[in-house]
């Protein structure tokens, strides 16, 4: 292990870069929330327009975890026609599989070398609005939170999504119709409900839940927004797994991501009908999936139409954010921890101990966000409200 590598295997390193990262959320929040206040009710356009680099700001700092610090990169299977033409240019209804710890994150690296990832929203549960930095960033960024309630639910994709196509950049809203990551025991609940409700039993996906798509299709028609089918693969050989841990640790990890615009009128009309259409979608991404495991390719067994496989270059902005957050924070943050550990005081070296400590805390458990909730499940509970 050379240096570099085994210095990226330090705790103190990783305590720096919370101290980063939620220090700086914070400060950004502080931001958004006056601006939120002092501002959206009479410009949301200029509101939206500062938000969105504060919210780059904050999000890059991820990016920069996984792309300069772990040395990631995403190898992309698009028409390039389509990417030249459309991709960060117009609305985007994000369609994407959620098999991964770390998916969505490899799919910011996209979102930033488009140069939209300051203008990216999601579907979230309402209790994420709640946590500090992350969670607050993405309400005052207008994300669509919801309670598991389909009456109040709808009403409020229905409001959303009207704010959202109204947004003067170009916007991207991802939806994960799984509702849930994967594992064995989430697969095994969900194909028994496929059989029992008579829709296409999957392999390697969930059965979709299809109420937040129907209802959000409606809103969206005419208003220059095409649907995006994301499907994200890591090669299972590889022995770094896809998790935020590594990434921490600096280890590489290489994503795969095919991407397909879709023009929104190829969905037809009508709830049923749209469900229908998402079903089909999710056969076709099962099969892209079983290709992907068993031949390392996407197109060799799914039937899918090969299309053009390339790399787009990392940018410098979020190495450059990162850097800047650090010096903002790190060197008044340091000072004042060693004088608090060093004043000869044990009330004020407990503090610093105690400062160090939440830090700890708080960096784990933003990593353990992105882990597999041992309390969330795809059974009938969550399944029969969304048929």
């Amino acid at each position: 292990m050379g240096v570099f590598a085994s210095v990226k295997q330090w705790s103190v390193i990783h305590l720096m870069f919370a101290i980063t990262f939620f220090t700086s959320g914070l400060i950004i929040n502080f931001f958004q929330c006056i601006l939120y206040l002092g501002l959206r009710p009479f410009s949301k356009y200029l509101y939206r327009k500062i938000n969105y680099y504060l919210c780059y700001s904050f999000y890059c700092q991820l990016v920069f975890m996984a792309e300069w610090w772990a040395g990631s990169d995403l190898v992309l299977y698009i028409d390039k026609k389509d990417f030249d033409k459309y991709f960060g240019n117009e609305h985007g209804y994000l369609l994407m599989n959620h098999s991964y710890e770390t998916d969505w994150l490899i799919g910011w690296l996209l979102c930033d070398r488009v140069r939209l990832l300051g203008n990216c929203k999601a579907y979230a549960k309402k209790s994420i609005q709640y946590i500090p930095t992350l969670g607050w960033a993405w309400k005052f960024a207008e994300s669509i939170f919801l309670e598991r309630s389909w009456e109040k639910d709808k009403e409020n994709i229905k409001g959303q999504i009207k704010e959202l196509v109204e947004y003067p950049d170009t916007m991207w809203l991802l939806l994960y119709p799984e509702g849930t990551r994967f594992t064995p025991k989430k697969l095994e609940a969900s194909q028994k409900f496929a059989i029992e409700k008579g829709l296409p039993v999957l392999k390697y996906h969930l059965t979709p839940r299809t109420k937040g798509f129907t209802a959000s299709i409606p809103h969206m028609r005419g208003k220059a927004t095409a649907i995006y089918d994301i499907q994200i693969a890591f090669k299972p050989c590889d022995p770094v797994k896809p998790t935020m841990r590594n990434l921490l640790l600096g280890k590489r990890l290489e994503g795969h991501m095919y991407a397909k615009r879709i023009p929104i009128e190829e969905v037809p009309e009508g709830d049923e009908a749209a469900a229908e259409w998402l079903h089909k979608l999710y056969q076709q991404k099962d099969r892209m999936t079983e290709s992907f495991y068993k031949t390392g390719d996407f197109f060799t067994t799914s039937g899918v139409p090969r299309t053009d496989s390339f790399r787009l270059k990392r940018r410098y902005y979020s190495l450059i954010n990162t850097i800047f957050w650090a010096i903002v924070v790190l060197v008044p943050m340091l000072y004042y921890l060693l004088r608090l550990l060093l004043s000869g005081s044990s009330f004020h070296f407990i503090m610093g101990i105690g400062i160090i400590f939440l830090f700890y805390l708080l960096m784990y458990k933003t990593l353990g966000m992105s882990e597999i909730s041992k309390g969330s499940s795809y059974g009938a509970a969550d399944v029969k409200k969304d048929k």
